[in-house]
């Protein structure tokens, strides 16, 4: 089969099907999942896609190019605050020190409860051990993807939320964002971590550059953003390119993934500029028509011999341990004063979301080495139960809305 076959043939499978099953749900749960099951059926069904061109050359290239878009995108939403009505809310809004403080909890707490349990519970068993890295550095890698919330996903979720939850929806966005900002400063961290007996000893003239480089695109960003606030739109266009590939040639020359680079790029843009951009419509159009090929790859890269019924306990394991984790540390730690027990648990309930953030971070802990077959396998089941959890999660724990009726005077009721 030819290369434009194999690309028809892998639009249809994981981007038109995954629609279609989409639409025929009602838009339920979120696409992304669709084309993530599709591929790991596949690959544990051992279905012959191989013969099919499956994934191909030019599918894998589209659908990666659209998950940089979507890193791109994502550092961007970082500066931006979400639209939408509050109505009329209860919810104190949080000083900034008390909202790092809380997004640290929800974030610092299941990494530290996911990397000890995994540490001591699941590396021992046979297939969990990192193939290229420490055990310590291999459990951090889980910890982290356990710890993780999908802020683009989150950002759908919160759209379609009835006005009296969008108060609570909107406090989860805020540290939805500060979480996907550490997600990949520890990313970076851990790959640093990993390379750190060779990294330093190989940086020579291109690696001082891109570090140079990066400094640049936030200095330029800064100063754009303080002198140069409505520049005409075609500079903004052009300048987007130019800030997406320097940014993930940096990352990549430092020995890091290009998503990292691609991420701060987003975020370096400046936040006027950004505003006049239609990036949200961009990332949606990425997420439903392009990185379904990246999210079915990813699930056909699964070793479908590695998915037993011990990596799907695994995977229900991680996905106790994720949402107890998550939800125990907001409650211990709220992240706005006032919150009462439902709403604690109905913020907790959205953070839990792993979606295509975790997706993306284990694929690339993945490709490093950093994660084992059976751990990738079971990651990557995490983020699907977790992502179509959301949903029902919410629903049961948010606060209950209390239709107040008028009462009839005696005048009316005679």
């Amino acid at each position: 089969m030819n290369d434009f076959t194999a690309l028809i043939a892998d639009l249809g499978l994981f981007v038109c099907v995954p629609w279609v099953l989409w639409r025929l749900l009602g838009r339920t749960i979120p696409i992304a999942v669709i084309p993530i099951l599709i591929g790991i059926l596949a690959a544990v069904w051992h279905l012959p896609v191989r013969s099919a061109g499956l994934p191909s050359f030019y599918g894998d290239t589209i659908g990666w190019v659209a998950v940089l878009v979507l890193a791109f995108t994502a550092g961007m939403e970082m500066w931006q605050h979400p639209e939408g009505d509050s109505g009329d809310s209860k919810i104190s809004t949080p000083s900034v020190p008390r909202l790092l403080a809380g997004a640290a909890a929800a974030l610092g707490g299941p990494f530290l409860i996911g990397t000890a349990l995994v540490f001591y519970f699941f590396l021992p068993l046979p297939g969990w051990h990192a193939p290229a890295v420490s055990p310590l550095i291999g459990a951090a890698s889980i910890g982290l993807c356990i710890a993780v919330s999908a802020l683009p996903v989150l950002i759908g979720i919160v759209r379609e939320l009835p006005i009296e939850d969008k108060p609570l929806g909107q406090l989860a966005l805020k540290l939805a964002v500060i979480d996907d900002a550490t997600l990949w400063i520890g990313l970076a961290l851990l790959q640093f971590a990993a390379e750190r007996q060779t990294a330093m000893q190989s940086w020579g003239l291109r690696q001082c550059l891109a570090v140079f480089l990066l400094l640049g695109l936030g200095l330029a960003g800064s100063l754009a953003s303080r002198h140069i606030r409505n520049p005409p739109k075609a500079l903004i266009w052009g300048v987007v390119p130019v800030y997406l590939i320097l940014g993930s040639w940096a990352s990549m020359t430092l020995g890091l993934h290009e998503l990292i680079g691609a991420y701060f790029a987003g975020a370096f843009m400046p936040p006027s500029w950004v505003k006049r951009l239609p990036f949200e419509a961009i990332s949606t159009f990425c997420l439903i028509w392009i990185a379904p090929l990246f999210f079915g790859h990813s699930g056909l890269r699964i070793d479908g011999d590695a998915l037993t019924w011990p990596s799907v306990l695994a995977s229900l394991s991680l996905v106790l341990i994720s949402i107890i984790a998550k939800m125990g540390s907001i409650y211990a730690f709220p992240p706005a004063p006032n919150l009462s027990t439902r709403q604690t648990f109905g913020l907790g309930s959205l953070l839990q979301c792993k979606g295509l953030m975790e997706i993306v971070a284990a694929t690339i802990l993945h490709e490093q080495g950093m994660l084992s077959e059976f751990a990738f396998a079971s990651l990557m089941v995490l983020a699907v139960i977790s992502t179509l959890l959301t949903g029902p999660m919410f629903h049961l724990f948010k606060p209950s809305t209390i239709t107040v009726t008028p009462q009839r005077t005696a005048k009316e009721e005679s």
